[in-house]
């Protein structure tokens, strides 16, 4: 190839990829390995010391991982990028290398209800505090913030009520407040929306969701944008202090504009070890490959199916960015122009009753708590997904009593409405 920057549907199929130098193989291999052989003393030392890079144990990395890794971190625009268990997996990894016992972050209220619970509940435990933020009241995030603020987080397209947040915005405040902004980009992917484009500094994602795509693999990533100066203010010691556990090495100072991603290796995933599987970063690349084709039919579809259920005499309201009448319809154009997502939420007038009713009668729709698979899937958050919340909270998330998510497949959007359209009348 020229020197021209290969485009997305490229990077999607071969960024990261080589042809394997001893079998030639096209696709990449699955290493399923726990360790690997070194070439000498001197070259083992040489990898433990963080001297030189390369495999030491599947929990640290994996030929396989690297390749998805490189691959997400090309698609998102960052430096470098770690693939880990889980979503939520990443999360603690990322918080992790932020926060000491004591610290707090700012974080939307509009997200994924596992979050919510993670982030007021599970967190708790290290002494992490979460102080919550209005993404639709910008100021909120700036009263938020304290001399214990380490971080802002928020979702590009927040699940479940799929509303578009003005990363820009909040970006402001985190540079003012001399802290990353951490975007969760789960729903939008980099198809859709690149949040380091706009002021993210570390972007994360579920890799089970849309990038996987097939509902067959749990997956994280974190992307690390290469944007942030760990070393200004000695707010993040496990970036710009040394390191006793690397003979003092500065990580900041010895990495520079991936720093943040080696932190989360050799201190995160290397010590809380939440290894991503090497078959199922296989599975996920596979994914990935046809991302750009299967965003597009999602988003379609889904505008396709908020225009009919808008229009619906048992539904109240469609929250679904696509829509010209949807509040964040302007914002939807400026960051998603190419599709406002395939997860959205409608209120049903007959309330929460209505909503549990209806899922069960769904039968092309798949019942079940995930969301960005090939399959269309329903859900009651109410009852489910956010149970774990107080009324109040649950329609602060927009997950209210009355709320159904869908999450869109690739199907054709006729036998979909015509599925919906037969529950909605039963």
């Amino acid at each position: 190839m020229s020197d021209r920057l290969p485009g997305f549907s490229t990077l999607a199929v071969h960024a990261g990829a080589q042809p394997d130098p001893t079998t030639g193989a096209r696709a990449t291999p699955i290493y399923q390995t726990t360790s690997f052989v070194f070439n000498d003393a001197d070259h083992a030392a040489s990898l433990f010391g963080l001297q030189s890079f390369g495999n030491i144990y599947t929990r640290i990395g994996n030929p396989t991982n690297a390749v998805l890794e490189e691959r997400v971190a090309a698609l998102e625009g960052g430096t470098a990028a770690l693939a880990v268990a889980s979503g939520h997996a990443a999360q603690v990894v990322v918080m992790q290398q932020l926060l000491q016992p004591g610290d707090e972050f700012v974080a939307a209220r509009k997200l994924y209800g596992g979050s919510i619970n993670q982030f007021s509940q599970s967190f708790k435990s290290f002494g992490w505090n979460v102080v919550w933020a209005d993404p639709d009241d910008i100021a909120s995030f700036e009263r938020a913030v304290t001399p214990r603020t380490k971080a802002i987080f928020v979702e590009s397209i927040a699940n479940p009520g799929g509303s578009i947040t003005d990363i820009e915005a909040i970006s402001t405040v985190a540079r003012k407040a001399g802290v990353p902004l951490i975007v969760d980009n789960t729903l939008a992917t980099p198809y859709l929306i690149k949040p380091i484009d706009h002021g993210a500094d570390i972007v994360v994602h579920s890799l089970t969701k849309f990038l996987g795509g097939h509902g067959n693999s749990i997956g994280g990533v974190i992307v690390d944008a290469g944007t942030f100066d760990w070393s200004k203010d000695g707010k993040y010691p496990m970036l710009s202090e040394p390191r006793p556990e690397y003979h003092g090495i500065k990580l900041h100072e010895t990495f520079g504009n991936f720093a943040f991603a080696i932190a989360c290796r050799v201190l995160g995933l290397r010590d809380l070890g939440p290894a991503l599987s090497p078959f199922n970063a296989f599975l996920i690349l596979t994914g990935i490959e046809t991302l750009p084709l299967r965003m597009q039919k999602h988003c379609d579809n889904a505008k396709a199916i908020a225009e009919f259920l808008s229009g619906h005499s048992a539904v109240a309201s469609v929250s679904y960015a696509g829509l010209a009448s949807d509040k964040y319809n302007q914002l939807a154009r400026k960051y998603s122009p190419k599709g406002a997502g395939a997860v959205f939420t409608f209120s049903l007038k007959g309330g929460y009753d209505a909503g549990v009713s209806l899922v069960s009668k769904l039968t092309l729709f798949s019942h079940l708590a995930n969301v960005g698979d090939t399959r269309s899937l329903v859900i009651h958050p109410a009852s489910t997904t956010h149970s774990q919340l107080d009324d109040a909270a649950k329609v602060r998330s927009g997950a209210g009593p009355d709320v159904v998510r869908l999450s869109i497949g690739i199907e054709d959007k006729e036998d979909l409405i015509a599925d919906l359209e037969q529950a909605l009348g039963a």
